[in-house]
C-alpha cells in the first residue's frame, strides 16, 4: 500500500507562491527574478560583471547610420544622373557637329580602287545626285536645307545693258553658274548656325580661272600633279598668299561669280546687312588708299540701302552676283511663291545693284581668303572645288564639272 501524499492547505500554498523564493522558482512568470535577467542575455555581448554576452541596442546610433547611408545613396544616384545627362549632351553635340560639318564626298570609285595619279584612294569630288525632277543637286549634309543645285541660271543684266551689248540679239536665258564649294556660316562661340553659303562660277569662265591658278604653280602646265595640287592648296589656305591669289583673280581674270545664301533659321535683312558691312569695312581698312575715296563711301551707302527691308524667312534665297565688270547685283527669293497646285516655284527679284567694283571685291574676299573668313568650312570646301578644276585639262570643265 502506497503512502499517501501530505495534504497542502490552500492558504499555505498561497503564501508560498507570494514569497520571494517562489518568484525565483518560476522565472517565466516573474521577470523580477535575477535568474530571468541572466536568461535574457545573449552571445552578442558579455556583461562586465558576469562576463556573459548581452544584447546592447543603441537606437540613436542606428538612426544616424541609416540616415547617413540614405544620404550617401542619394548623392551617388544624383551624381550618376548628372554624369549620364552630361554624357548624353556631349554625344548629341558630337553627332550634331558631324552632321552639320561640310562633307568631303568621294568620287564614286569602287571601294579599294585608287586614282593612279593620286596618293589617295579616290579623290575629293562631291557627290552629285538627282532630285525628283531630274535636276542635278549636291547634298549639303544639313537636315532642313538638304541640297544645293549643281548649276543654276541667273540673268542679272538690265534691258539697257542688253541693248548696248547686243543691239540685234538678246539672250533671255541668263548665265549658267557651276557650284565650286559650300559651307555653313556660324556666329558666336556657341557656333549658332545662320545660313548655308555656296560659291558659284560662270561655267564659261572656268577655263580662264583654271589657267590663272595653274600659272601660280607652273607657267606651262595644263593640269597639276598631286604634289603641285598640294602646293596650290597650301597657298590658297595661307592668309597672305591666298589673299594675293584671289585678289589677282578678281582684279585681272574677273570671272563672273555669285554667292547663294540660304538661311537655316528666320532672320532679317538688317542682320545680314550688319554682317556684310562689318566684313567690307574690315577688308577696306586693310586695302589701302583706294578705299579712302569719297566714291567708295557713296557706294557703301547704296549697298546699305539695298538691305533696308524686312524679314528673310528660313529657306529663302539671297543671291549676290558679281559680273565681269565687278558690279554687284542682289537678287532675292522669299521661297513663298506657289503655283495653283500649291507647288513652290521660283520667283527671283532683283532688289538692288552697286556699280563700284571695290564693294563686291571686299565682300568676296570675306569668304575666299584672309586670316578670318565668314565661314571656314565654306572656304575649305571652295578650295577643294578649285583643286577639282586644276586636275583637269583646261577647257574640259565647261562640259563636265565636278
Amino acid at each position: 500500500m502506497k503512502p499517501s501524499r501530505p495534504l497542502i492547505r490552500q492558504d499555505q500554498l498561497l503564501r508560498t507562491l507570494q514569497s520571494p523564493t517562489s518568484r525565483c522558482l518560476r522565472p517565466s512568470i516573474s521577470p523580477q527574478c535575477p535568474r530571468f535577467q541572466q536568461q535574457a542575455r545573449t552571445f552578442l555581448r558579455r556583461s562586465p560583471t558576469s562576463h556573459r554576452a548581452v544584447e546592447n541596442l543603441n537606437l540613436d546610433r542606428m538612426r544616424h547610420n541609416s540616415y547617413d547611408y540614405h544620404v550617401r545613396r542619394r548623392n551617388f544616384m544624383m551624381a550618376g544622373a548628372v554624369s549620364g545627362a552630361l554624357a548624353f549632351i556631349y554625344t548629341a553635340y558630337l553627332l550634331q557637329q558631324e552632321i552639320t560639318k561640310p562633307k568631303k564626298f568621294d568620287s564614286g570609285l569602287p571601294a579599294g580602287s585608287a586614282d593612279p595619279f593620286s596618293t589617295e584612294a579616290g579623290s575629293k569630288r562631291k557627290t552629285i545626285v538627282h532630285d525628283a525632277d531630274g535636276r542635278e543637286i549636291v547634298p549639303t549634309g544639313h537636315s532642313s536645307i538638304t541640297s544645293f543645285p549643281r548649276t543654276l541660271e541667273l540673268d542679272t543684266t538690265t534691258t539697257d545693258d542688253r541693248q548696248q551689248q547686243h543691239p540685234t540679239k538678246v539672250n533671255m536665258g541668263g548665265v549658267e553658274y557651276t557650284l565650286v564649294g559650300l559651307g555653313m556660316r556660324t556666329v558666336s562661340f556657341l557656333s549658332i548656325q545662320v545660313y548655308l553659303v555656296g560659291y558659284y562660277v560662270a561655267t564659261s569662265d572656268v577655263a580662264a580661272l583654271q589657267q590663272r591658278l595653274m600659272r601660280e604653280i607652273h607657267p606651262t602646265a595644263t593640269t597639276l600633279v598631286p604634289s603641285e595640287k598640294d602646293e596650290l592648296r597650301r597657298r590658297l589656305l595661307d592668309p597672305v598668299e591666298g589673299d594675293k591669289i584671289w585678289q589677282g583673280l578678281l582684279r585681272e581674270v574677273k570671272p563672273r561669280s555669285l554667292f547663294r545664301i540660304v538661311p537655316v533659321r528666320d532672320t532679317d535683312f538688317h542682320h545680314l546687312r550688319d554682317g556684310f558691312v562689318r566684313a567690307i569695312t574690315a577688308r577696306s581698312n586693310e586695302g589701302g588708299p583706294e578705299y579712302k575715296e569719297d566714291s567708295f563711301g557713296e557706294a557703301m551707302r547704296s549697298f546699305r540701302d539695298i538691305f533696308n527691308r524686312g524679314k528673310v524667312p528660313k529657306a529663302g534665297e539671297l543671291i549676290m552676283a558679281r559680273d565681269e565688270r565687278g558690279r554687284l547685283t542682289v537678287v532675292f527669293d522669299d521661297s513663298k511663291s506657289k503655283n495653283a497646285e500649291g507647288v513652290r516655284q521660283q520667283k527671283r527679284t532683283t532688289i538692288g545693284r552697286v556699280d563700284d567694283e571695290r564693294v563686291s571685291r571686299a565682300l568676296w574676299m570675306n569668304y575666299l581668303a584672309g586670316k578670318a573668313v565668314a565661314s571656314e568650312p565654306a572656304r575649305q570646301n571652295i578650295v577643294d572645288g578649285v583643286l577639282e578644276f586644276v586636275e583637269r585639262p583646261v577647257g574640259t570643265v565647261a562640259t563636265q564639272v565636278v
